[in-house]
């Protein structure tokens, strides 16, 4: 029997459980538009679009769970356009609208770097307490290392594989990689980070032109596995989490994005 609780409630609980007062973000985590008060049905997905909102009335959900919500820093404050358009539609289906950014990123448990590592077949690096060893801001990077080594193009290959988009692969194929770092989305900025720790491998969702140089002019190959395909697996094991604790119902929308 699928249940019902309050908005407050679900949220309070969210904010405790990814610990999110510890993250200065580029956006607000936690509920951003507000919606009903009585949570049945959530619908999760990796960015609150236009297609997602629309995907969670259709299921006759009453809350959208994600990773990629609105609001960001720097970005234009006039409400029009895109942004009018997602705004009205949400609040005319009276759809709260949760999202969690970085803590998302960094949870031990359903977090994206934690999911990945599981998808990939990495073996992370943890302390004493079970926490995955993070280097970097936040410590958001995680490190790691594969069981057995592998060349770069066999690890590239079966990462595309598992992944289902064609990765982006800098450094030599034949390379023995088994020292790894990785952080989802779009964290390639934090290459030299993972050279400084001596990784064979660091892999991101997005690339840009110095991160070429990097892998050229070091001892780190890098892979680019995607923004999106790299950020599909801790909303969706956050949900699976709400399901299990509140026994509401939640659908994952896996909507495509190529980037």
């Amino acid at each position: 029997m699928t249940l019902s609780i309050s908005r407050t409630e679900l949220v309070n609980w969210l904010d405790t459980y990814l610990e999110s007062s510890r993250f200065k973000d580029y956006c607000p985590n936690g509920l951003q538009v507000e919606g009903t008060e009585t949570v049945r049905h959530i619908v999760t997905g990796v960015t609150a679009s236009q297609a997602l909102l629309e995907a969670a009335v259709e299921r006759g959900a009453d809350t959208v769970l994600v990773h990629h919500g609105w609001f960001w820093k720097n970005e234009d404050e006039r409400i029009r356009g895109m942004k009018k358009k997602r705004i009205a539609f949400a609040l005319k289906h009276d759809l709260n609208l949760i999202a969690y950014h970085l803590p998302l990123d960094a949870h031990p448990e359903v977090g994206n770097n934690t999911q990945l590592a599981r998808v990939l077949g990495f073996t992370q690096n943890r302390d004493a307490d079970g926490r995955p060893v993070g280097i970097g801001p936040s410590n958001l990077i995680q490190t790691g290392y594969l069981d057995i080594p592998e060349t770069l193009e066999s690890l590239s290959l079966k990462i595309s594989d598992r992944l289902q988009r064609s990765a982006l692969t800098v450094g030599n194929p034949q390379q023995l990689i088994q020292r790894l770092a990785w952080c989802t989305g779009g964290a390639q900025g934090f290459m030299n980070e993972a050279i400084e720790a001596g990784v064979d491998l660091y892999l991101s969702g997005e690339a840009s032109e110095p991160t070429f140089h990097y892998a050229q002019e070091s001892t780190t190959a890098y892979i680019g596995a995607g923004h999106h395909a790299t950020e599909r697996y801790g909303v969706q094991a956050l949900g699976e989490k709400i399901a299990e604790h509140f026994k509401l119902k939640v659908d994952f929308v896996d909507l495509y994005n190529p980037i």
